[in-house]
């Protein structure tokens, strides 16, 4: 039985078109495709394309856009075995994370993917990257939100946008891939998850109800009290140093993190390095962070800490109770 796919366009590089401000979404995405694949969509799993009535840049996303994308893959889930979401690569790894929270328990896949350069372009790299999730959206073996960018195969909450230029633009650095398309596609099935039934959870997201906020050398503690103590926060991802270290010999930047948890702004701690854990008591300094109350983040990436705070404020109101889920590991998020 031959597999059905559903293609969402959400907007992005791979379908844009230039102009005079430079590139910028355009509608009539199918057409151009079917166009731009020719015969060869006769050796591609059979597919639909259904495109958002107002396309996204995704430098624009906001967390509703999450809710949307799970509206219309609900709507349309048991007619099709496998799902490609096309989505623009600035923030392809939030919304990768979002909907591995937001569709847990997959039965079938989800494939994310985009492009560096666009569809319209002589020398792009979107119809390969099309091809393939095609590809592998119609692979049972699959059953979770995966990202599919040059020939790797991500778990979705565990990608990051490493590379600018590159078509290698995404990797996961703390895991393996989930698997690899050269000559022939090779899948690491022991690492994939295993089939469940989906949440598809439709929250009605607050924007501001999580920031982000670095340490740097010097940080003012008056910038993190405005971070957190601003109208309608309630989480707070903090990306310290090393192995999870703030500063903890400036006091009053210390105070304003003890206030915030204190008036039960959810904290998340995670490492600005790109491969490792945080462990908060290796040194002094991150042990202050266990007296406080903030959640040691693991090795969450940045988006994947931002994406699950958010989902997880949206299902529980008090903040023990956000902190306790957010120390599970609810599908392949963190070791």
């Amino acid at each position: 039985m031959t597999a059905r796919v559903l293609v969402l366009y959400t907007g992005g590089t791979i379908g844009m078109v230039p102009s005079e401000q430079g590139y910028v979404p355009c509608p009539g995405f199918d057409g151009r495709l079917r166009e731009e694949l020719g015969e060869r969509a006769a050796e591609l799993p059979e597919y639909d394309l259904v495109e958002f009535d107002q396309l996204i840049d995704s430098a624009n996303l906001t967390p509703a856009h999450w809710t949307r994308i799970v509206q219309m893959l609900e709507k349309r889930w048991h007619e099709y075995d496998g799902f490609v979401v096309l989505h623009g690569t600035d923030t392809m790894a939030y919304t990768a994370s979002a909907l591995s929270f937001l569709l847990r328990g997959c039965d079938r896949p989800v494939i994310i993917t985009g492009s560096q350069i666009p569809l319209s372009q002589l020398r792009n790299d979107g119809v390969d990257n099309l091809v393939t999730a095609l590809l592998l959206a119609a692979d049972r073996r699959i059953t979770e939100v995966c990202v599919c960018f040059n020939g790797r195969l991500l778990r979705g909450n565990r990608a990051r946008k490493v590379r600018t230029s590159g078509f290698d633009a995404f990797d996961s650095p703390n895991v393996p891939w989930l698997g690899q398309v050269g000559i022939d596609i090779e899948l690491q099935e022991d690492l994939l998850l295993p089939p469940g039934t989906p949440d598809f959870l439709q929250p009605d997201f607050d924007p501001a109800a999580v920031v982000m906020l670095p340490v740097f050398p010097g940080m003012p503690a008056r910038l993190l009290e405005a971070a957190w103590n601003a109208p309608g926060v309630r989480g707070l991802v903090l990306q310290s140093y090393g192995v999870g270290n703030p500063p903890d010999a400036d006091e009053a930047w210390m105070a304003s993190l003890e206030r915030a948890c204190n008036q039960g702004v959810t904290v998340i701690n995670i490492s600005q390095c790109q491969q490792g854990a945080v462990c908060q008591g290796v040194y002094a300094t991150g042990a202050a962070l266990n007296r406080l109350g903030v959640v040691a983040g693991a090795d969450l990436t940045p988006e994947a800490a931002f994406a699950k705070l958010h989902v997880l404020l949206t299902q529980h109101r008090e903040p023990q109770a956000v902190r306790q889920a957010l120390a599970q590991v609810l599908c392949g998020e963190q070791n």
